[in-house]
């Protein structure tokens, strides 16, 4: 292998590298174990390729061998360096007390993600236990462009965060994107409803250096009101310009002068099944 501090690496070797990240991002709360055959399908690979990259991964303590036969699992190194990556993010820490103040208030699941390779990640869950039917989801979840998080977090993010998370996208799916992110900068928010008949509505968290997380409402009630002024989203703006003010962050200041701040969207008003 060339010496890293002779030169740069060689092609295939940033081609390698790539490609371990493209394994390690396979695997999340619900694909917690593949096999190499089933590696090789997904990413278009060889199998004997596939299985040489996952040997060299466990030998690395990047993945594991699963308790299935021929399976693999994120390995040891990877939770170590997870958990490393999240404690250094202040705001999982701090926004605990918050988001169970906004469960309480609005009687709704509340959820806090922070930025992952290519989208939001899950980081914390705070349940809304009052209601027969409770509406969650796990930690760890990595959400996709239709959630009002990827909106929030790619209206205050340059473009360059909007080419690789719409990646590979059809125009008509790219367009319907851009402009739920242009409704986020403008309102300073976002509001998505799912197929499934839920709903999420969520809004940016900003530290001394930017926006670090978005903290969002959980929903299946496809009346609830979360017009402009509504107690819920009210209760959830105040959330997060509390949580901004106690990480350093001046949420205002943070909204005029950054992406998001292109204009006011507060004479906007709507109901969630019109969104």
């Amino acid at each position: 292998m060339e010496n890293i501090e002779s030169g740069e690496a060689s092609g295939g070797e940033i081609q390698s590298v790539q490609r371990v990240g493209q394994i390690c991002s396979l695997f999340g709360p619900h694909t917690t174990e593949l096999t190499a055959a089933e590696i090789a399908e997904r990413l278009g690979l060889n199998r004997t390729t596939a299985y040489r990259y996952c040997a060299s991964l466990v030998t690395a303590g990047i993945l594991e061998r699963g308790h299935s036969r021929g399976t693999f699992v994120l390995g040891g190194l990877m939770l170590q360096l997870g958990m490393h990556a999240l404690g250094r993010r202040r705001v999982i820490k701090i926004a605990p007390p918050f988001m169970a103040e906004l469960t309480n208030a609005v009687r709704m699941t509340t959820v806090l993600a922070v930025w992952g390779a290519r989208g939001p990640i899950v980081a914390l869950v705070n349940e809304d236990i009052s209601r027969t039917v409770m509406v969650t989801v796990h930690t760890g979840s990595q959400l996709d462009l239709d959630f009002a998080q990827m909106k929030v977090f790619l209206a205050c993010q340059d473009e360059h965060a909007f080419e690789r998370a719409t990646e590979g996208v059809s125009d008509t799916k790219r367009a319907e994107i851009e402009a739920g992110v242009y409704m986020a900068r403008r309102n300073g928010y976002s509001i998505a409803s799912h197929s499934d008949g839920l709903f999420s509505a969520a809004a940016p968290v900003f530290d001394e250096y930017g926006i670090c997380a978005t903290v969002a409402l959980l929903g299946a009630d496809q009346m609830a009101d979360l017009s402009y002024g509504s107690p819920a989203l009210t209760q959830l703006l105040h959330t997060a310009v509390a949580l901004s003010a106690e990480l350093g962050g001046d949420h205002e200041k943070m909204r005029a002068a950054g992406p998001l701040g292109a204009e006011s969207g507060g004479q906007e008003r709507r109901r969630v099944a019109d969104v």
